[in-house]
């Protein structure tokens, strides 16, 4: 069945299409909303199979240390073995893994099936957006479903907090896991009969290079979330970025010298697709921040409920989507750079505004309205890195492509929430050490000492949106200085081209 087979939707898609792009978004999305609909659910699970602190950190972090590190080399196994092929066996991965985890009785069960929810993502992402070149025409079409793409991957960490908010609240936090199997399930059996399977190359599969590129990455993610929990500065931080280092430097050897490299180094030929991919990772550092510290501002300041924390959420989701679906319209007529520069200057404002809030701060004008303003951005500014992200890319290196995109994303949302973790956890401590100076011998008492607490900890927040903010304002500089989008055409089929740079 070819796109033109069925009559057109109002969307600008065929029936056929509109059901491709259901279910590529549908699988994006239940994957980015994993990345945070098991945040509401911490304390319930904590409870539930006896966590430390420490140790319930490790239910969020096996599943990114597993996303991250082996992102590239899944983006690559739909280049090699099919990308159609690999999508199912990374949703269907991830099903079993969800459903596994649903069950578990220990803390052991429950952060190995995290793991390999992890190793099913890493597979399933990538070879989502790589799939939406061989299943979508050139042009407007092609256009419309990144946009599509791009929305769901930047609203679905908001949608991620609501659904865990309803499923804990209502029904169980292990429903945050079981809810994915019968939807990936639905996925993996419709995708045969409606997306097309793309031209496998015939290569052989690099395996040091694998081995170091799996290996670097890993050690460098394990280093940044080792850093938020334990400091910059410890042994197990600086070794694990040392071999992080080390073997990242030896895997760009290796690419330079392989006959059949797992990443073709070209990838990086064209400045402004390389730039992308760093303007993507400031973003996402950005984004994150956001998203976790706000939570925890929501419910410990202002006592929400789980429920109540994910509907404080649910503007900023369907602003996102509003306006990634205006920019896809906009970025074929006026270009990506404007789009991506407001996108970047919206965030840093949205961010700066919220750097302002106080344990007085109310929810409509101190929270609201920056994140209505960082919607617009977000919404424009994913909705226009996608494409030209991926413009001028060959369609044999689609898959690496969008592992490069994906990678960034998760790069950036790991590293930037590690860092702006320890610079809250610092200022925190800094402003509390001051609060009890000034407050004197009252500081005994428990109320003026829970007080000081909370003020202390908020100021760490505030302290923290604004470093975000900071990633935005260098994104945006990024942009501007190296970002050159492809011509109208270009944008509006990207991966097209036979050629790089």
């Amino acid at each position: 069945m070819t796109p033109k087979d069925k009559t057109a939707t109002g969307t600008g898609f065929h029936v056929s299409t509109a059901f491709a792009i259901a279910l590529i978004a549908g699988a994006q999305l239940m994957i980015v909303l994993d990345a945070t609909i098991v945040n509401v659910a911490l304390p319930h699970i904590q409870f539930a199979l006896g966590f430390s602190p420490t140790g319930l950190s490790w239910v969020l972090n096996g599943y990114t240390l597993a996303f991250g590190g082996l992102l590239l080399l899944g983006g690559k196994s739909g280049d090699l073995f099919g990308r159609r092929r690999m999508f199912q066996i990374g949703i269907l991965t991830f099903a079993t893994a969800s459903l596994i985890g649903g069950f578990a009785t220990d803390q052991a069960w429950l952060i190995a099936a995290r793991a390999v929810q992890g190793v099913g993502g890493a597979i399933a992402s990538p070879t989502a957006l790589s799939l939406i070149t061989s299943n979508f025409a050139e042009g407007k079409e092609r256009n419309e479903a990144l946009g599509i793409y791009s929305a769901v991957s930047a609203a679905g960490a908001a949608l991620g907090l609501l659904a865990g908010g309803l499923l804990t609240q209502y029904i169980s936090w292990r429903w945050v896991f079981f809810v994915n199997a019968p939807i990936a399930l639905a996925i993996a059996i419709a995708t045969p009969r409606v997306l097309r399977e793309s031209e496998r190359i015939k290569v052989r599969l690099d395996i040091a290079g694998s081995a170091l590129s799996v290996g670097g990455i890993t050690l460098a993610v394990y280093g940044m979330i080792h850093a938020s929990q334990s400091g910059w500065g410890t042994t197990t931080t600086i070794v694990s970025f040392v071999l992080a280092a080390a073997m990242l430097v030896g895997f760009i050897f290796r690419e330079k010298t392989a006959r059949e490299p797992l990443m073709d180094l070209a990838i990086f030929s064209d400045w402004t697709r390389s730039a992308t991919y760093g303007v993507m990772l400031l973003l996402s550092a950005s984004l994150f921040a956001m998203f976790f510290f706000l939570t925890l501002f929501v419910q410990e300041v202002h006592g929400y409920s789980p429920l109540k924390a994910g509907l404080a959420f649910l503007p900023i989701s369907f602003g996102i989507m509003i306006f990634a679906g205006l920019g896809s319209t906009l970025v074929s007529r006026i270009g990506a750079l404007p789009l991506i520069a407001y996108g970047l200057a919206a965030v840093a404002a949205g961010l700066l505004w919220l750097s302002q809030i106080t344990i007085h701060s109310g929810y409509t004008d101190h929270i609201l309205l920056p994140m209505l303003l960082m919607s617009s951005g977000l919404g424009f500014a994913f909705v226009s890195l996608f494409p030209t992200a991926l413009a001028r890319v060959p369609t044999q290196m689609a898959g690496l492509g969008s592992a490069m995109v994906n990678v960034s994303q998760q790069i950036g949302g790991t590293l930037g929430l590690s860092i702006l973790v320890t610079v809250s956890a610092t200022a925190t401590a800094s402003d509390l050490g001051s609060l009890l100076s000034r407050a004197g011998s009252a500081a005994t008492q428990k109320s003026v000492l829970h007080l000081a607490i909370v003020e202390a900890t908020v100021h760490g927040w505030d302290v923290a949106f604004l470093v975000g903010a900071g990633f935005a304002i260098f994104g945006l500089v990024i942009a501007l200085a190296f970002i050159r989008p492809p011509r109208s055409a270009e944008l509006e089929s990207p991966l097209a081209a036979p050629a790089l740079g």
